[in-house]
């Protein structure tokens, strides 16, 4: 059965990618580009809100000025792959210097379409197409400042052009994320242009539709990625104001999975002012985007202690992310990170441990690394991770990076009273292999703020030696050194506060590690418990205890 099931995914992969092939070859051809053309609209129906579109920029205060630019240079001025995809979705369109730069903009736009007027596969890509249509519709009121008719008729004919490019291929696109992307491109355009106004109730329809799949119940993505919810909030917002600005109804999916996102993303803010680092996640401050959502009036009010299977253990001074849940289907896993169990931990607003955050803005092997079990705070056995991952070419290039099999997490259970707040979980992911059940428990002793935690390998099968490390990744730049009794760490936070962390009986050691949740690979350190064990099963205790 499996066999045949593998042998069927191999031979779908092969027709998704040939068709992609083919299609990419068809997209080029004079044919296709005359087939995008229809009704150049003739007007505008309203000027949204360029403040709407500041949500994705990642600068507080910056201008940039292009008045100095040469337009005809400014595609050929870019450094690398990134930098070009930077340029061709104009997000940067929402720092220019609103006052004094319409005019280069307006070269800068027509040099773009005299080049890019028909498909280019980089220029193209579905996520970058999205943006600069959003942009560009954000951003009306500056292009339009001052134009001649020849330019308006070729600027409306190009959003058109690449809007119905989208149109005709969304349904090749196998990412929910970029989905949601197309769709808000999608109805954009039906809202500033009524001689598309079937662009925004399609584009609604469908993206009612694809919310139902890609969030649970309570509103958080089924791929487990709780940097998501901050990336597509922005987007369900900034559709939804513009459906305001525009006097249309809001539809009540759209309220409702606005309030649950920016609910859940409350509960998950660190102290650090960002999101825990799990499944996907990577390191960026949201500062700016709270300040963008209060100057809205957006107020998230309910807050909760478990959300998408991330249990929320929180104290006076101290916070534990704890990740009780299991990898969600193979379709939604490209970015999943298997640390069962996992867990990141803040004392007095300073990171302590962190799993390693997902490494796709450095380069493909980092992201790989980052999603191997030892990169994150959790145990693994034999220095396995709990999931494999797909690694043919084939079937990665048509479903994307996905794992090849999952495991199941049971006995969750969380408590709080007076003393403690306690809570734990299991999984199965080593017991098919090993014969071996990995349990983890947490707790915050509340009077004193200590942490604490135990791991059991609980033993079903004889005879298979089980060699286990258990791994506490620390932030970059917490120091840490070994006891002289060589029984304990001493974790400095600043010069005259420190922890120790204990692990009654065992062998403890510190190491070098990397951090990939930013931008580049940063050097730390992991705080390691090893061992090995035969037939018997085993408890490994440990704790974080503030030094006085």
């Amino acid at each position: 059965m499996l066999n045949l099931k593998s042998a069927y995914l191999y031979f779908l992969a092969n027709k998704i990618n040939f068709t992609k092939f083919i299609k990419k070859i068809y997209f080029t051809t004079s044919h296709y580009s005359r087939s995008l053309k229809t009704k150049i609209p003739e007007q505008l129906y309203y000027y949204p809100n360029s403040f709407l579109l500041s949500s994705f920029t990642e600068y507080k205060y910056f201008s940039l000025k292009l008045s100095d630019i040469n337009a005809k240079k400014f595609w050929k001025e870019y450094e690398t792959n990134k930098d070009e995809q930077n340029l061709n979705n104009f997000i940067w369109l929402n720092l220019i210097d609103r006052k004094n730069d319409s005019i280069v903009i307006q070269k800068i736009i027509k040099n773009w379409i005299e080049k890019n007027g028909s498909y280019k596969e980089k220029s193209w890509e579905s996520s970058i197409l999205s943006k600069r249509i959003i942009s560009w519709i954000l951003n009306l009121d500056i292009i339009l400042n001052n134009i001649d008719n020849n330019f308006k008729t070729s600027f409306y004919k190009s959003i058109i052009i690449q809007t119905n490019h989208l149109k005709r291929n969304i349904s090749y696109e196998h990412n929910p994320v970029k989905k949601i992307e197309i769709m808000c491109a999608i109805i954009l355009t039906g809202l500033v242009f009524k001689d598309y106004y079937e662009n925004y109730n399609q584009g609604t329809k469908d993206l009612e539709r694809i919310c139902s799949i890609f969030y649970d119940q309570d509103g958080f993505p089924v791929n487990r990625n709780p940097g998501d919810l901050v990336e597509l909030s922005k987007y369900f917002i900034l559709i939804k104001e513009c459906i305001k600005d525009a006097q249309e109804y809001i539809p009540d999916f759209l309220e409702t999975i606005i309030d649950k996102n920016l609910n859940n993303l409350k509960s998950l803010i660190t102290p650090k002012i960002q999101i825990p680092l799990f499944n996907g996640a990577v390191e960026n401050k949201i500062d700016n985007y709270l300040d963008y959502l209060e100057g809205l009036s957006y107020k998230p009010k309910k807050l909760t202690n478990k959300i998408g299977n991330i249990q929320i253990l929180k104290n006076k001074k101290s916070i534990v992310f704890f990740d009780v849940g299991q990898p969600p289907k193979k379709k939604f896993s490209s970015n999943y990170q298997s640390g069962p169990l996992s867990f990141e931990y803040f004392f007095e607003d300073k990171k302590i441990i962190t799993n390693c955050g997902f490494g796709f803005r450095i380069s493909k092997k980092a992201m790989l690394l980052s999603r191997l079990t030892s990169a994150q705070s959790t145990l693994s056995i034999n220095d396995n991770s709990v999931v494999k991952f797909e690694r043919n070419k084939i079937l990665n290039k048509a479903f994307g990076n996905s794992i090849q099999n999952g495991f199941r997490t049971f006995d969750y259970s969380f408590s709080e009273d007076s003393n403690e707040i306690k809570a734990c979980s299991s999984h199965n992911a080593y017991e098919e292999s090993l014969g071996c059940i990995h349990k983890r428990e947490i707790k915050i002793e509340k009077k004193n703020d200590t942490f604490k935690g135990c791991d059991e390998l609980i033993k079903n099968m004889d005879n298979k030696i089980i060699n286990f490390n258990i791994r506490f990744h620390l932030y970059p730049g917490i120091i840490a050194v070994k006891t002289m009794g060589g029984k304990s760490i001493l974790i400095q936070i600043e010069k005259n506060k420190s922890i120790i962390f204990t692990s009654f009986g065992e062998k403890i050691s510190l190491e070098k590690s990397i951090f990939l949740g930013g931008n580049k690979i940063l050097n730390n350190q992991c705080i390691t418990i090893s061992g090995n064990l035969i037939n018997k099963s085993k408890k490994i205790e440990w704790e974080f205890r503030k030094k006085f």
